[in-house]
């Protein structure tokens, strides 16, 4: 093959050379946009870890009469009779194993209803648990419901199968509405040791990869430049003939 030839197969027509260029330029736009929202989801993220840290190390206030998204996680506090016998069993899996989270309503002095989690028991103390009488004082984070169900499993209140903490429908399993709350507490560890169930098992983790994501759309930016710096090399006229 002459070196004519091998010329001619490099030239491109104007026409390809411009939708080159602009793809070019659409895939470096996109990734730039890309890993410029991640930077600043990154920003977000921080900032959503930070507060609830503070929320979580603060003083406890009451327990609100509503709750707001911003509010999950602030440690609350509030004071009620256990209504035991309306105690609801929400399948669960901690560092304890699997078991149960046992939500029990408790009445507050002016009669509205919230439900509380006093914590977690295994399948063989599913009913044999502390029952404590009289009027309790509950310090825990607020935590908002959780409707629907588990991952692939839907809450089956006729069988009294629960798999989420469903505020709504586990108020209307056991007639506690209109009196119930919006949200529920995840109960303190108790200071005696070895009493079921077990509280203070919150889990806080957000899941922070939005720094990897960034560099990765970045660095995909960057390879689409020297691809495309290669291809215009590539496809160049050989000017030599």
């Amino acid at each position: 093959m002459t070196s004519f030839e091998t010329g001619e197969r490099r030239r491109r027509s104007p026409g390809f050379l411009i939708g080159l260029t602009l793809i070019a330029l659409l895939l470096f736009a996109g990734f730039c946009a890309l890993g410029a929202w991640q930077v600043q989801r990154l920003g977000w993220k921080r900032d959503l870890i930070a507060r609830v840290d503070a929320r979580v190390h603060a003083a406890p206030i009451p327990a609100p009469a509503r709750a707001i998204r911003d509010d999950e996680y602030r440690r609350v506090t509030a004071t009620g009779t256990f209504l035991h016998d309306r105690s609801t069993l929400v399948q669960a899996t901690t560092v304890h194993g699997a078991g149960y989270w046992v939500l029990t309503p408790l009445r507050q002095p002016g009669g509205a209803v919230l439900l509380v989690n006093r914590g977690f028991v295994p399948p063989e103390a599913k009913t044999d648990y502390d029952r404590p009488q009289g009027q309790i004082r509950v310090t825990g984070l607020l935590r908002l419901t959780e409707p629907g169900g588990g991952f692939l499993r839907a809450n089956d209140p006729a069988a009294d199968r629960w798999y989420s903490r469903d505020i709504a429908a586990i108020a209307a399993a056991r007639r506690l509405a209109p009196a119930i709350t919006s949200y529920f507490i995840d109960a303190q560890a108790d200071s005696r040791q070895g009493r079921l169930p077990i509280g203070g098992l919150t889990v806080i983790r957000f899941p922070n990869s939005h720094l990897q994501y960034a560099i990765t759309w970045f660095a995909l930016a960057i390879m689409t430049v020297g691809a495309y710096i290669i291809v215009m090399r590539q496809t160049a006229p050989d000017r030599r003939t």
